[in-house]
């Protein structure tokens, strides 16, 4: 990591994060996830989406209308492609999230409401 390469190696990861006011690679790379899904579901690049997941767009379900859906896999390389790491934590996205433009869903996507998603948490 970059941050080991400047004068704080007897700093932890988190520590040197804080001191340089740096989001870490994991929220970086969920929010990431959440802007390219975005893209895919709202046409903003070439990728069809009936090749990407399933979409069922309905306002009564619990959260936000933009729900997506993957067939349930067995191996864990699929597991953690983008389209399955990224759907789940879409759709578990509260309805608060602000999806009329791609600027106003990365403004809705702050540092609070991504931490929950990320595996590695700092105390």
């Amino acid at each position: 990591m970059f941050t080991k390469r400047l004068p704080m190696k007897h700093f932890t990861y988190h520590q040197r994060l804080v001191k340089l006011e740096l989001e870490s690679l994991e929220l970086r790379r969920v929010r990431t996830d959440l802007l390219c899904v975005y893209k895919i579901v709202f046409g903003l690049v070439d990728v069809c989406l009936s090749d990407f997941c399933v979409s069922q767009f309905n306002d009564a379900r619990r959260g936000h209308r933009y729900k997506l859906y993957l067939p349930p896999c067995r191996s864990n390389v699929r597991f953690n492609c983008l389209n399955y790491r990224t759907i789940r934590t879409c759709n578990s996205l509260p309805a608060d999230v602000d999806f009329t433009s791609l600027n106003s869903f990365r403004s809705s996507l702050n540092r609070t409401l991504l931490i929950p998603f990320c595996r590695v948490l700092f105390v």
